[in-house]
């Protein structure tokens, strides 16, 4: 009976295996040195535009989850108040390339290289006025993310420049 056993997980372990390489990554299977899952996360990609920015190197467009956008929709954090616990905002980041299409100069996401996550957890995150960050990279080549082990991009250091805006830099833009 043992023997048995043993055959079976060694099966199941291979179809997973398999499962995996066939079928590829499930990203929300990582979690970030700072202990941030992907997986709290999920559904990101059909979350609500908060705003979009470019540096020289990319481009990036800000979404929230529902909590955070009706936060925003209520004033917050201009009105004085706080995000609330459980608002969580990605920035999704792509290297730039100009439009070979468009009748005029446009730049427009090329490779995806970055999912930048913060999330608010006054609890779980109190010395960093209640928000933690994680940065998951993207490799085209293989069709993964990676949990970046540095400490998630700039993370709480560059966010507290913005303190006064409960540590957020994008407002959400008016539409």
């Amino acid at each position: 009976m043992q023997r048995k056993s043993k055959l079976t997980s060694v099966i199941a372990t291979a179809v997973l295996l398999l499962g995996t390489a066939v079928y590829g990554q499930d990203k929300y299977a990582l979690t970030s040195p700072s202990g941030i899952a992907f997986s709290d996360f999920k559904g990101y990609e059909d979350w609500a535009v908060v705003s979009s920015a470019r540096t020289d190197e990319v481009l990036k467009v800000i979404v929230a989850n529902p909590t955070m956008i009706e936060a925003y929709k209520a004033g917050v954090p201009g009105n004085g108040r706080p995000f609330p616990d459980g608002s969580k905002i990605v920035k999704l980041q792509w290297k730039p390339k100009k439009s070979t299409e468009a009748p005029f100069v446009v730049d427009v996401p090329d490779v995806f290289s970055q999912a930048f996550v913060i999330e608010k957890d006054s609890a779980r995150f109190p010395d960093s006025g209640g928000w933690g960050y994680a940065l998951f990279n993207y490799e085209a080549a293989s069709d993964s993310f990676t949990a970046d082990p540095s400490p998630s991009d700039c993370g709480h250091a560059c966010h507290v420049a913005v303190k006064a805006k409960d540590h957020i830099f994008h407002p959400y833009q008016k539409r």
